[in-house]
């Protein structure tokens, strides 16, 4: 795939995008048996017939069971098949005899032993499992699923592992690799599927910033109705934004081409809500719009930057503000068309232009990437974390020993393994510096705190002077966690804005449709339970990116920082 869209919506390489490649290229795992291959036999006149209130229940039941009773758990039904099975038993029936279609569809995967289940200790977020008995069902129903919630379960479960992080792992999960618009029936299995891994195992559930059970009855609607492959994947990648998570959303052909699949070649960046143009991707072709770097995007194509944000808002994951606005910078002037108008903003005065767009094989690149490593006047250390190497430590802590202060910049996504390593040239003594939550494993939708981490080691030759930290919008999942090692070296202050809000790996989730999506896998907070989550890392100074430093090519921050280094 093209580098352009590579860098941009992989989100500085830490979505989806590479793991569709690598899927792409490998050997498709063989699932369990399935009646119904490509064709659910399920209809949108049937799933419409069901009810979108009677298609919850079923929703909640389905995922209820798939993760709780043993016997599901364990693999051995198709609980796709299942699904697909339910459904048209359902439709036309009373709330009364539904109840007892689905009692006698659950006592048919057989019995089981209760236990009864002490309290986890450290929990940061419980199961929400209260629908059982609030949501109407017959008490046999409902006695029934409280029985199945005291069910006696293996800590293994078919459907979902654990990845020595603690990550999840939903690797059985059938993506249906040659499905490309699912059908209805498929299409609610991919909501289901999606929803409830939400359900159990995301670990900021609570944070999301409303009831994911609505979420559910909200997206019922646009499943079903889905008329074809870009309708279902839209609805998909609205649904993956409801989450507020930076990692999530998804990258593919179906959404490449909505968003756009032609460029130009000028980098955008948002600088005080103003979408600037910060740089030329291509310096011969960007400096042939007539665009200068520092000129102010107003529309495209007669749409306000306003009003595109309100339009692809729902479509673009962003655990805050600022990375829903980092996100938007990728795709702003992103077309199908062979050319775009823009109406931008140069000197005071508001001009337009129509520029050519581009397929992404067809700019030369000429940025620069920046130096890992570099002097600044002979009394501080400059290290950007994007392209340095481990095995550079040495030598480089060796010639820095006796500089005043150290920048470190992670205004970028970390390429090598570098936070134990680093930490220990600059720290004294281990410090503990992060905590982490966990699924509990025989108690699906529990989040407990496990273990605490330390950084760095006794080293009496550790770096002695000052350590700026540099942090923006692009500082997401490995960089922040990154920061938040660094932040406990001595002298260490952070200087920036607002971080992404999407700290830890990515756990990812297959879907019907060639769709690979992605959450926060870990919970991750500092050791005194401090969120990180949608929050991010919060600076000690905070400093912003201005339009007259764009325009004067300034590095604010990187200058902040310099001059208390410097004092």
């Amino acid at each position: 795939m093209k580098k352009y869209f590579i860098i941009a919506f992989t989100f500085l390489g830490i979505l989806a995008f590479s793991q569709n490649e690598k899927a792409a290229k490998t050997p498709e795992k063989k699932f369990i048996h399935s009646e119904f291959n490509n064709d659910s036999k399920i209809s949108e006149e049937l799933l419409n017939k069901i009810g979108a209130k009677n298609l919850q229940n079923l929703g909640l039941i389905w995922g209820f069971l798939k993760y709780y009773h043993p016997n599901v758990s364990s693999g051995k039904y198709n609980w796709d098949d299942e699904l697909l099975k339910i459904l048209p038993k359902i439709a036309g029936t009373s709330d009364e005899q539904r109840d007892q279609i689905l009692i006698t569809w659950i006592k048919s995967f057989g019995d089981f032993k209760t236990k009864d289940y002490p309290e986890p200790k450290n929990i940061k977020m419980k199961a929400d499992l209260d629908w059982i008995t609030s949501y109407g069902f017959t008490k046999e129903l409902s006695d029934l699923l409280l029985a199945i919630k005291k069910a006696d379960r293996k800590k293994s479960n078919y459907y979902v592992s654990l990845f020595s992080d603690g990550n999840a792992n939903f690797e059985n999960e059938n993506p249906y690799s040659t499905m490309v618009s699912p059908d209805a029936g498929f299409r609610l299995l991919s909501l289901y599927r999606y929803w409830n891994i939400i359900q159990y195992y995301f670990p900021y559930r609570y944070a999301i910033g409303e009831d994911w059970k609505d979420v559910l009855t909200e997206f019922i609607p646009k499943f079903t109705s889905a008329q074809d492959g870009t309708e279902y994947n839209l609805a998909c990648l609205e649904l993956s934004t409801k989450i507020n998570d930076s990692h999530g959303g998804f990258f593919n052909n179906v959404t490449y081409h909505f968003f756009g699949e032609r460029i130009v070649p000028l980098e955008i960046v948002f600088a005080e809500n103003k979408a600037v143009v910060k740089n030329y991707y291509d310096e011969k072709l960007g400096k042939e719009t007539g665009i200068k770097i520092g000129d102010i995007i107003l529309e495209v194509n007669g749409k306000t930057v306003g009003k595109i944000l309100q339009e692809y808002s729902k479509y673009i994951p962003a655990s805050n503000k600022a990375v829903k606005l980092r996100n938007l910078s990728f795709i702003l002037l992103n077309s199908n068309e062979l050319t775009i108008d823009v109406k931008y903003l140069s000197n005071g005065l508001e001009k337009t232009v129509t520029i050519p767009t581009y397929r992404s094989n067809e700019i030369n690149y000429t940025q620069k990437p920046a130096e890992s490593f570099k002097m600044n006047n002979g009394d501080t250390a400059y290290l950007h974390l994007q392209n340095l190497k481990s095995d550079h430590l040495p030598d480089i802590f060796e010639k820095i020993k006796n500089t005043k202060g150290l920048v470190i910049d992670i205004r970028t996504y970390p390429t090598d393994a570098l936070l134990f390593k680093l930490a220990k040239y600059i720290m004294p003594k281990p410090e503990i510096f992060v905590d982490f939550t966990v699924s509990y494993p025989t108690r699906p939708g529990y989040f407990i705190f496990a273990q605490k981490y330390d950084v760095g080691s006794n080293n009496k030759d550790y770096y002695k002077g000052k350590i700026a930290i540099l942090v923006n919008e692009t500082t997401q999942s490995s960089a922040e966690y990154h920061t938040m090692a660094f932040q406990k070296a001595p002298k260490a202050k952070v200087f920036g804005s607002q971080t992404s809000g999407a700290d830890g790996d990515v756990s990812y989730i297959p879907l019907p449709g060639k769709i690979l999506t992605g959450i926060s896998g870990v919970g991750v907070y500092y050791p005194d339970g401090k969120e990180t989550q949608r929050i991010g890392i919060i600076p000690d100074v905070e400093v912003k990116q201005t339009i007259d430093g764009i325009r004067n090519n300034k590095d604010e921050v990187l200058e902040k920082a310099l001059e208390w280094i410097k004092n």
